[in-house]
């Protein structure tokens, strides 16, 4: 089993729903994060993703398991091939959401020109 995940390992100041690049739902690019490191098991992935229920967590880890990109054995998710390759394409879309921050904050409080 891997280390505990950190209660703070996403930034409070920095939503997901920020980011206008998505893998899935919401929750999905956090939840791949979670298992980058090795499985993890429920209980273990509600600590960081704070503000999740345990409804929703349910779903995107279904759905995430549904479309290939983790597995669930003996109480434990982790991530497949499939899963683990999307990590590159997660930093990208995690570098452009730093690089534009500031205009994407602008756009969503509507001072950015359209």
């Amino acid at each position: 089993m891997t280390a505990p995940l950190a209660k703070d390992m996403f930034d409070p100041l920095c939503p997901s729903d920020l980011n206008p690049i998505r893998v899935g739902d919401k929750w999905a690019g956090m939840i791949v994060r979670c298992l980058e490191l090795g499985p993890a098991r429920f209980s273990q992935l509600r600590v960081p993703l704070t503000g999740i229920t345990a409804k929703v967590l349910t779903k995107s880890l279904r759905a995430l398991e549904r479309d290939g990109l983790i597995r669930r054995a003996a109480g434990e998710y982790s991530l497949t091939p499939l899963g683990r390759s999307l990590l590159g394409p997660l930093d990208a879309a995690c570098a452009w959401t730093r690089e534009h921050w500031d205009e994407l904050l602008d756009a969503r409080e509507g001072l950015y020109p359209h």
